[in-house]
């Protein structure tokens, strides 16, 4: 019952609002800015209870949850009242506990309207190079533990100019750290691009399908073809193998359960991982999603938990495991339920 308690109460935490900090708390690890995911453009850490992991940005002026430090030990309040009795506050490596999580240019042409990225301020834009993101790795492993390596990247360009970066930049990781596992989060357009990817030393490759409705894909993502994203998925696990290739969806969006289910159940039995992710709305992208997808309902724990775990069996029913994936958003584990690994 605690660790069900401990699900809900993670699903609380990754729909909610920030942390506020406590008066001249000062933090023990290095605060991250991201670039790319949920949080993307807000300082933000990341907290663990019970065996679980949320990423949220943190303020010292406000925030839905409040941390508190009681008997020498950090707590959290939601609303003045006691929410978790006890949190630790985890490294993050970059972007993500445990893991190099670069994003190789937060800009993109592609106009998906839940996506953040590209409308971020330009002077967060790290500009990393292949060189410095090898030397980053290097320095954190001699810090800390690391587990894996991760890239992700906007379109700026050409998809084959990207995809190029991809390549240049996962040669010169492999050349360096030759047990490292490293995952890939492109966007591709054709069977050369997963193949060259694989070539060049990538262990796991992460192709977003973002709705598991067409109508409303093509409503969120006016310039993409999911077609195409689903072929690409599907010839991904012939490259890199079963259980190797994730695939995003997001929830949130005016899709059903049913919708949910009927494209894990067809994504699981190609031998691909969902990765379930509630909608998140702020003021970078609201305005985008009220002209793409209207008002929509926002997500609630009892969903998250229950799609997590309609996932889980699916996973399951077709020999899938989150737990052999070592790269990305699984392996970090903070913005989602992750199954098999949160429950």
């Amino acid at each position: 019952m605690e660790e069900d308690l401990n699900v809900r109460k993670k699903a609380e935490l990754t729909l909610g609002g920030g942390i506020r900090l406590p008066e001249g708390f000062v933090f023990p690890y290095r605060v991250s800015v991201s670039t790319a995911g949920p949080g993307a453009g807000s300082a933000s850490a990341v907290f663990s209870f019970g065996g679980h992991r949320v990423k949220k940005s943190i303020s010292y002026d406000e925030g839905e949850f409040d941390l508190v430090e009681e008997n020498g030990k950090l707590a959290l309040k939601k609303d003045g009242t006691a929410f978790l009795d006890e949190v630790r506050i985890e490294p993050i490596v970059f972007h993500s506990p445990e893991q190099a999580f670069f994003n190789l240019d937060q800009r993109c042409r592609y106009r998906c309207a839940f996506c953040v990225s590209p409308k971020l301020d330009k002077d967060l834009d790290k500009g990393l190079t292949d060189e410095d993101m090898v030397m980053m790795t290097k320095k954190a492993i001699g810090e800390q533990k690391v587990v894996s390596v991760s890239l992700t990247s906007g379109v700026f360009g050409s998809v084959d100019r990207t995809v190029e970066r991809f390549v240049s930049c996962v040669s010169k990781l492999r050349k360096e750290f030759p047990d490292m596992p490293i995952g890939v989060e492109p966007y591709v357009s054709k069977k050369e691009h997963v193949k060259a990817l694989k070539d060049a030393g990538a262990t796991e490759i992460k192709l977003n399908i973002q709705s598991p409705s067409k109508a409303i894909f093509k409503k969120v993502c006016p310039d993409l073809d999911q077609d195409n994203v689903i072929e690409m998925l599907i010839y991904s696990v012939e490259v890199f193998g079963k259980g190797k290739v994730t695939s995003n969806m997001i929830f949130g969006m005016g899709e059903t359960d049913e919708e949910m289910e009927d494209m894990s159940e067809f994504l699981c039995s190609k031998g691909i991982i969902p990765t379930f992710r509630a909608l998140r709305v702020n003021p970078s992208n609201r305005s985008a999603l009220l002209s793409a997808i209207g008002e929509q309902p926002p997500a609630d724990p009892d969903r998250v938990v229950r799609l997590a775990k309609m996932l889980k069996e699916k996973l399951a029913a077709h020999g899938l495991d989150t737990r052999s994936c070592r790269t990305m958003c699984i392996e970090c584990g903070c913005c989602d339920i992750v199954p098999f690994r949160d429950l």
